[in-house]
């Protein structure tokens, strides 16, 4: 059994004794374990990559992101109201709104040329006495015998002309004893006329008349004209004995 054993000791070791033909080497390298993907790389290019300021492989950058919701604080009070901005450009206008209400009546107007009447006369008189205090003093009536389509202004004392024409206008006084009487027949601001009587004893009527052609608008009226002398018309209440009459003899419109 020992000599088995031997024998095959001998075999082994001559067989290991003879040469055989030698089998190539393999030089190992480094694989990056990150990148499964990736080519081998040499250790000499992985320490070159590492010593180079521009490495292959850069690290990541890491930017680091803040919750401002949770740093919110409390709301402030409001601040004070800024002084105003300059002024922006017109807009376009608006749609039309709705219609309003209808207003009241209106006065009525001076009469049109369409519908003009072509009539015209007035006759007005005084029952109170008059003197005159001031230089000029102007007339007013208290009497209305004919005011056709109401011409004649009772308050103010003066004719209106609405229709433009000849007319015809006469005055009549009553004169004060002792006392001066100096009336003036006015159309707008200049005397066309004048009633004139000295002091006397005895009172008399005076009248004067004439005829004068109105444009539309113009003004006719009396006032008193004082001198050096008292100047006065007299009248009553019971009687009427100052009187001014007008009216139209032709319309210019014909």
């Amino acid at each position: 059994m020992s000599a088995v054993i031997l024998l095959l000791l001998l075999s082994a070791g001559n067989a290991g004794s003879q040469p055989g033909p030698a089998l190539p080497r393999r030089r190992l390298s480094c694989v990056r374990c990150c990148g499964p993907s990736e080519q081998p790389v040499s250790i000499i290019s992985q320490r070159s990559a590492r010593m180079s300021p521009r490495p292959q492989y850069s690290l990541p950058k890491i930017q680091p992101t803040i919750d401002i919701t949770i740093l919110k604080g409390e709301k402030g009070e409001m601040g004070e109201r800024g002084s105003p901005g300059l002024a922006g450009k017109a807009g376009e206008p608006g749609q039309r709104g709705l219609s309003g209400r209808k207003g009241q009546k209106g006065q009525p107007g001076p009469q049109g040329h369409s519908c003009k009447q072509l009539f015209a006369a007035f006759s007005v008189g005084r029952r109170r006495p008059l003197h005159s205090s001031h230089y000029f003093q102007h007339v007013t009536f208290d009497a209305e015998f004919v005011n056709l389509y109401q011409h004649f202004n009772m308050f103010t004392g003066k004719f209106f002309c609405y229709v433009p024409g000849v007319y015809y206008f006469s005055l009549n006084v009553h004169t004060w004893n002792f006392k001066e009487t100096y009336v003036h027949l006015m159309r707008n601001e200049e005397a066309v006329a004048i009633l004139y009587a000295q002091p006397s004893d005895r009172s008399v009527m005076q009248s004067q008349s004439l005829m004068l052609e109105l444009r539309e608008g113009d003004e006719v009226w009396v006032r008193m004209f004082k001198r050096e002398r008292e100047n006065a018309i007299y009248s009553e209440e019971s009687d009427v004995y100052v009187t001014f009459n007008g009216h139209l003899i032709k319309p210019a419109l014909e």
